[in-house]
C-alpha cells in the first residue's frame, strides 16, 4: 500500500497502543512504507510495524490484542 493511502492516524493509534509496552517509544514523526512492512519514526527512536497489523488498526482495532502488540514494541530501537 503507497504511503500516500495508508491510513497514518492508524499508526498513531498503534503508537499509542505500543507504548503501554514500550514506554520510550514517543510521538510520530513521519513513516516510509516498504513492501510489507513500515519504518515508522517516532520522537524516541524508530520502529518496524508489519502493514498488515496497521491495516487491521484501521478495519478491525478491536482484533488487535496485547498479544499481539507486545512482540511488535520489542521492534523498537531507540534513536542514537
Amino acid at each position: 500500500m503507497p504511503k500516500n493511502t495508508l491510513p497514518t492516524y492508524a499508526i498513531v493509534e498503534l503508537l499509542i497502543r505500543l507504548e503501554k509496552h514500550n514506554g520510550a517509544i514517543g510521538d510520530y514523526r513521519g513513516h516510509a512504507v516498504y513492501d510489507t512492512e513500515v519504518i515508522v519514526k517516532t520522537s524516541g527512536g524508530s520502529i518496524i510495524l508489519p502493514e498488515s497489523i496497521i491495516i487491521r488498526q484501521f478495519e478491525s482495532p478491536e482484533l488487535i490484542t496485547d498479544n499481539d502488540l507486545a512482540p511488535i514494541a520489542l521492534l523498537f530501537k531507540t534513536a542514537s
